[in-house]
């Protein structure tokens, strides 16, 4: 999907980054880029390129599916520029088609780069510099603003070792890092969170394996039921084989009483339509992403500055303040130990507790 996203943007824009001739009178329109368009009578996606229209057979649903053939259409249409300065564009485009299938953090990236190419992509590499990025940064968060820098500086990187050389490689200057939220729920918010949800059982599953593993939001919406071993309490947290991201671990996780009880009702409940299902579904299909659903359990819930990431914040503080070990709330959580130990120990009972009393 990050790719499809970044080929389509940055044959937008590149089709517009040719500097126009001295003109004597007022040129034509420029023709519009290749574009998805949804039929308003069959409900499904064409490609829409000037007076053309090409059909990709996939329902309205099927978005990404769709933007990934669109990629496809335009790969045949472009070819990157290659050289010492070239579009931040090619540059992102590159990073996005040949490095960012080969990891997990590509779903992620996407909205990164489609930031990126709506500011940079007409610009070339050169204009990349401490000012510029500060320019950048300006009137986003601090955390968007470097999340989409680290992305940038990544991307330069990569096509400077890979397609490169530039003829010289940009200092991407980055926003402060944020303090870490501190936001999490007691056992009272987490129950009014769940009663909140009881009409919305695909949120309500969410809900309470976030709270009762603390497993990312990615991890918990594309989890099936083929990843549980319900008889020995086990989950897996990815596909069988699929590679595990270096910065967000993923280990299995072991099951309580508690959520066994709740997934082995859910498994009955889903039948044998379950058998390659998955676990947290609107009517069989995968949730991409919360919106209104959230939204709404958050209003009648009557919470506050709660996402979907406060249940792994949520579950870590609970760890701690129950006094698990450090080492061992870390494996349940796919979390190092030091990110625990920086963010979650002031929880612990034990904290500084010998300290305080020399």
């Amino acid at each position: 999907m990050a790719a499809a996203s970044v080929r389509s943007s940055r044959i937008a824009l590149d089709l517009t980054s040719v500097a126009p001739e001295p003109m004597v009178r007022a040129m034509p329109r420029r023709r519009a880029p290749p574009r998805l368009y949804l039929d308003p009578t069959r409900r499904d996606w064409v490609i829409r390129d000037g007076a053309a229209f090409i059909r990709t057979g996939l329902p309205e649903h099927e978005r990404a599916a769709a933007e990934r053939r669109l990629a496809e259409y335009l790969t045949q249409k472009h070819v990157p520029e290659v050289g010492p300065d070239p579009l931040i564009c090619d540059v992102i485009g590159i990073y996005a088609s040949e490095h960012l299938p080969h990891t997990k953090s590509a779903r992620n990236a996407s909205y990164s780069l489609m930031n990126l190419i709506e500011w940079w992509g007409t610009r070339r590499v050169s204009a990349v510099t401490a000012a510029s990025c500060r320019e950048y940064a300006r009137g986003r968060s601090p955390s968007m603003a470097r999340r989409d820098l680290e992305t940038l500086r990544a991307a330069t990187r990569f096509y400077h070792r890979e397609a490169g050389p530039l003829s010289a490689l940009p200092t991407v200057v980055l926003p402060p890092k944020a303090e870490p939220r501190d936001r999490w729920l007691t056992r009272s918010e987490a129950a009014r969170l769940l009663w909140a949800a009881r009409r919305q059982q695909h949120l309500r599953r969410f809900i309470l394996l976030a709270l009762h593993t603390g497993s990312r939001s990615n991890a918990i919406l594309g989890m099936q039921w083929s990843w549980i071993d319900l008889r020995a309490g086990v989950m897996r947290r990815r596909a069988p084989g699929e590679i595990e991201d270096a910065k967000k671990r993923s280990p299995e996780v072991r099951l309580g009483r508690r959520i066994i009880s709740h997934l082995r009702r859910w498994r009955r409940l889903d039948g044998a339509a379950g058998d390659k299902g998955y676990v947290c579904h609107y009517d069989g299909r995968r949730i991409q992403k919360f919106r209104a659903s959230w939204a709404t359990v958050l209003q009648r819930s009557g919470l506050e500055r709660v996402t979907p990431h406060t249940l792994r914040h949520t579950r870590a503080t609970w760890l701690m303040q129950a006094g698990v070990p450090v080492w061992e709330a870390a494996g349940h959580l796919g979390m190092s130990v030091e990110m625990l130990t920086r963010q979650y120990a002031k929880h612990h009972p034990d904290w500084q507790k010998r300290a305080a009393e020399v």
